[in-house]
């Protein structure tokens, strides 16, 4: 997992204040991720340069606020997860964020969360990263799974976006 950590080229970083702040405050050298200019091109400086951060002392992982559309992201995950798991959420985020400058409907009740269309092209996205950084199938579906999905979900979530399930992944840690 360190040679994949050294691929990053990022800084994100760890022990942070709850507050809000500048994405690029906080995390340098995402503009310059081909999996983030491809989401938002040549506005990806500019977008990057707008979007606020919310270190929040919340449970879970992170999200994209339904308000305004900035990034929430839970202080404790950020400080204890895992690094890489921390880089494609943050890639899969901001696929949401450029969805809800779309006009996206982000949490559409209509479908069930691993079917909702804005879901699977975040993670379609993060899952495309995710193989050019070198990660297996089993890798990448562990990163997949989480607590509130059901085995059942995970394995139709990976067969959507193109992963193939060995085995019985264990959450990762949030």
């Amino acid at each position: 997992m360190a040679a994949i950590e050294s691929q990053l080229n990022v800084k994100i970083p760890r022990n942070v204040k709850i507050a809000t702040y500048s994405f690029m405050e906080y995390f340098k050298g995402f503009e310059n991720v081909g999996a983030v200019r491809e989401v938002f091109g040549e506005e990806t400086e500019k977008v990057l340069g707008n979007l606020e951060v919310e270190f929040a002392g919340i449970r879970g992982y992170m999200g994209v606020s339904e308000t305004d559309g900035h990034l929430i992201i839970g202080a404790r995950y950020l400080n204890e997860g895992n690094m890489v798991d921390i880089y494609l959420d943050v890639i899969h985020e901001l696929v949401h964020v450029k969805q809800f400058m779309e006009g996206k409907e982000l949490f559409d009740s209509d479908y069930a969360y691993i079917e909702r269309p804005t879901e699977v092209e975040a993670y379609r996205h993060a899952v495309k990263e995710a193989r050019r950084l070198g990660m297996d199938d089993a890798r990448i579906c562990e990163y997949l799974k989480t607590e509130w999905m059901s085995d059942d979900d995970l394995q139709r979530l990976a067969k959507t976006v193109g992963v193939k399930l060995a085995q019985k992944p264990t959450p990762r840690k949030r």
